[in-house]
């Protein structure tokens, strides 16, 4: 049944179809705020013209690619060069003077998307004499946006904002010295990616990795439940090194989580924690 061209749906039907996706692609959608899930789920029926969940299910279980439009569907891809540039004006001079300390610096930005954060993060690192021994290891759970990451090309359109957040970011240079442009695209200079691991991840479902002096996981973590959203945290707390920095989004905090004690506020504008250890 729809409703001013939403489907109303029902909850354990949704259940039901995410515990089918996860049995048989292992993705799991079900912290995720069921008001985004839905939202996101009725574009994309309003997109394939499918009249519910059960079209959809068939449809997604037909191929892996079919599943894959639906996971672009349901990830969030908004984001830009800088984006909230006191948060990096923060990170250059409350973290970085610190982390500058360390003989390699491990850097984990996860939910990286299309990668206009990861490369604002290598530029940032190569102004401060700093990307030469760090490690990027830039994740997502859509392998698409990690593939557009690797290329590093971006719309000329957006370039003008992209400037101005360098900028606002207390940039030191030209913005323009760190890509060169093309038949109305832009693309980022290789070597910001000379150590950068792109790979999959996913937030819901894996575990730690590695052990980092930054966590950089900004916008991502608005669209899950306190549930997920702490097992997220847990995660966090466990992937970084003694004292080591997370940074979220401004939207995005630890006050509410039961791992807020094992984290102190460094920056609490810009959403920037130290781990407690």
């Amino acid at each position: 049944m729809k409703i001013n061209n939403q489907m109303v749906m029902d909850e354990e039907e949704v259940d039901s179809f995410l515990i089918q996706v996860k049995d048989k692609y292992g993705y799991d959608f079900r912290g995720y705020t069921r008001a985004s899930l839905y939202r996101r789920i009725n574009r994309f029926l309003v997109q394939k013209k499918l009249e519910g969940i059960q079209e959809l299910g068939q449809y997604i279980f037909q191929s892996e690619a079919n599943f894959e439009f639906f996971v672009q569907e349901l990830t969030v891809n908004v984001t830009e060069m800088f984006r909230d540039p006191s948060a990096f004006v923060a990170l250059r001079k409350k973290v970085l003077p610190l982390l500058s300390t360390y003989p390699y610096i491990k850097v984990w930005d996860s939910g990286c998307s299309t990668g206009e954060e990861l490369y604002s993060l290598a530029i940032l690192l190569e102004e401060e004499n700093l990307l030469h021994r760090s490690k990027i290891y830039a994740t997502d759970l859509n392998q698409k946006v990690l593939k557009k990451a690797k290329e590093g090309i971006v719309s000329a359109i957006s370039i003008p904002q992209h400037t101005k957040n360098y900028y606002a970011a207390e940039g030191k240079n030209e913005f323009s010295n760190y890509y060169h442009s093309n038949y109305g695209q832009a693309k980022f200079r290789s070597e910001l990616l000379k150590n950068v691991i792109f790979s999959p991840h996913n937030l819901a479902t894996d575990n730690s990795f590695n052990e980092f002096n930054l966590i950089v996981c900004r916008n991502v973590l608005i669209y899950f439940n306190r549930e997920l959203q702490d097992r997220v945290f847990n995660l966090f707390y466990e992937s970084l090194n003694p004292f080591g920095y997370m940074m979220l989004g401004k939207k995005e905090t630890i006050s509410l989580s039961a791992h807020n004690k094992r984290f102190e506020v460094i920056d609490r504008e810009n959403r920037i924690y130290r781990k407690i250890s």
